[in-house]
């Protein structure tokens, strides 16, 4: 019994080991016989997997036919080679050991697998989902287990899938996705264009960067906590505020006066129109138009001429003019600067022979001016070269000499002349000595020049009345047309407005 028990369990093992092992014929109708023990080299020829039964012939259908009795007799007839494959069929049902039941739930593929995405998502579905691979156990299409043949048209169907019918309509479209195997270089490349796409479609939404983000971010954080742009900042918000104040300070103004820039343009009345037109343009040049008695200046009309067109200005109308001057600034002293203005005599007669200071000592006494030089913010001296007039400017509120020519020539030693006579002026007047040889001499930049070869007289005049007015020299040549009419109409009114 020990011998038969050992070969039931060596049998139930190869069973176990050989899934492909032939199933038991049917049980006989009656008990067979017990067969000798199997030898060894029995055993060891039937651990080793069956050969495959050859076709079958013709003859042996009728050896199949007969019944296990027959069986048995001819594995004893064949002696110990045959006893352990006879035994095993003819051992009845109640003996005979069954295989294990199959587990409830099949193993999952385990095969080589690519990362796959799905068209146009961006993502993995074999690492996001990997039970796509792993057939489901209701599923009627995969068998329980899973042989060559049907793991090779598994993965034949996933690699190239049938063709998908064309969607009735949009909605659908969402739910079905077409899965393709992808490169590395050839996900980058489906990457970009459909963030290119992605952009081609959302033109008004996308913000384009020209500086990264994060350089932006650092950037700020980094102002922030710097002192220095700190108080920079702070410094810009306040000048624009005073800025913004200025400004508005510069609309208030002009509700309270008239404005500076406005006043030389004063436009004519038809009345000053015809005054200026008569004197002229009348035939009597001999007749008396204006005296001024205070500096015993007549002007007649053959002298007021010279304001027409294309004439030189002469020394009375220059210098009835800068008599008219002072007089507007003694009236509203407040308006205008304080100033002093040589004649055209001045100049010439302090050269004469040389340096002469004594030929022009009694000119500016205090008895006569009522003020000394040193109080006046500007001194303007005429000089005449032969045919053409330029001026000199003594600004003692800025301590410099300043020239002025309207064909834009500079005379350094006019300057350095009127430098000396303000030494000697002052230390005769008042007996202080000042340093005026060390005051800046300089030829005034961006001036209004003349085009023409008649108009250095009446440039000098508003070189003049702008500087006393303390403007900038906002004229030109276009100008002087209206200033030839205006300073007639002043002469003959005998008012510098």
């Amino acid at each position: 019994m020990g011998a038969l028990t050992d070969s039931r369990k060596r049998l139930s093992a190869d069973h176990r080991l050989l899934p492909s092992f032939p199933p038991s014929p049917p049980p006989p109708s009656k008990k067979p016989k017990l067969a000798p023990l199997p030898s060894s080299s029995s055993l060891a020829d039937a651990s080793s997997p069956p050969p495959s039964p050859p076709p079958p012939h013709p003859s042996s259908s009728s050896a199949a036919a007969q019944g296990p009795s027959s069986s048995y007799s001819a594995a004893a007839a064949a002696g110990a080679g045959g006893a352990s494959t006879s035994y095993a069929s003819s051992l009845p049902p109640s003996r005979h050991r069954r295989l294990p039941p199959p587990p409830p739930h099949p193993r999952p593929i385990h095969g080589p697998q690519r990362v796959l995405r799905a068209f146009r998502l961006g993502s993995a579905l074999s690492r996001s989902n990997p039970s796509c691979f792993t057939p489901s156990p209701s599923s009627p299409q995969h068998p329980r287990t899973l042989g060559l043949e049907q793991y090779v048209e598994l993965v034949d169907s996933v690699a190239h899938p049938p063709p998908l019918p064309p969607s009735p309509s949009t909605a659908d479209a969402p739910s079905r996705v077409e899965v393709i195997a992808v490169d590395d270089a050839e996900e980058r490349k489906d990457d970009e264009e459909a963030r290119e796409e992605e952009e081609e479609e959302v033109k008004g939404s996308v913000v384009v960067r020209r500086v990264p983000l994060y350089k932006e971010l650092y950037e700020a954080s980094s102002r922030r906590r710097d002192a220095k742009l700190r108080t920079l900042e702070f410094e810009v918000r306040l000048a624009e505020k005073g800025r913004l104040g200025l400004e508005q300070l510069a609309d208030v103004l002009p509700r309270f006066g008239p404005r500076k820039e406005d006043e030389p343009f004063v436009p004519f009345t038809d009345e000053d129109e015809d005054s200026v037109d008569h004197a002229l343009g009348g035939r009597n040049r001999r007749e008396r138009l204006v005296v001024h008695e205070s500096s015993n200046i007549v002007i007649t009309r053959e002298t007021l001429q010279c304001l027409n067109e294309t004439e030189w200005l002469n020394d009375e109308v220059i210098n009835l003019y800068l008599e008219l001057l002072k007089e507007r600034e003694l009236r509203e002293p407040n308006k205008f600067l304080k100033c002093h203005f040589f004649n055209t005599f001045f100049y010439k007669k302090l050269i004469t022979g040389g340096y002469d200071y004594k030929s022009v000592r009694r000119w500016t006494t205090k008895r006569k001016l009522g003020y000394s030089l040193l109080e006046c913010d500007k001194i303007f001296v005429p000089i005449h070269k032969e045919v053409h007039w330029c001026l000199a400017v003594i600004n003692i509120r800025d301590k410099k000499f300043q020239f002025l020519d309207s064909l834009g020539s500079m005379d350094m030693k006019a300057l350095r002349t009127l430098a000396r006579y303000l030494v000697d002026e002052v230390k005769d007047k008042s007996g202080q000595h000042i340093d005026a040889l060390s005051w800046k001499q300089e030829g005034v930049k961006n001036l209004p020049l003349q085009e023409n070869g008649w108009d250095c007289g009446m440039f000098m005049l508003k070189y003049i009345d702008f500087y006393s007015r303390d403007m900038g020299l906002t004229f030109g040549q276009k100008h002087m047309h209206y200033f030839r009419k205006r300073t007639a109409k002043e002469i003959l009114n005998l008012r510098a407005e």
